[in-house]
């Protein structure tokens, strides 16, 4: 029977060796999530939880493209124009 002391170095490389292995498994699923990105045309920008929230119909807060100078009114050019803008050249109510 081994002893004390040899078990507890068999332990020690066994734990080396499983976290070698580990790493190696790592960087395999990292090599293969770079591939399936690539093939697909994925960014990490496709990942975060706003871009996932548009892709499924979830409504958010979208930057105002239009400003009326006299009243400070915007619009984001979705939906339906408001009066001020509409049947109107939309060019001069720009914003920045």
């Amino acid at each position: 029977m081994k002893s004390y002391k040899e078990m507890q170095a068999e332990i020690k490389d066994l734990q080396a060796k499983a976290e070698k292995q580990r790493q190696s498994e790592i960087q395999k699923a990292i090599d293969d999530i770079k591939q399936t990105m690539s093939d697909f045309g994925i960014s990490i920008d496709d990942l975060s939880p706003s871009k996932k929230s548009r892709k499924t119909g979830a409504t958010g807060s979208v930057k105002p493209k239009y400003r009326n100078p006299a009243t400070g009114d915007t619009w984001t050019g979705r939906g339906k124009p408001p009066r001020w803008i509409a049947g109107k050249d939309r060019e001069q109510y720009l914003i920045g």
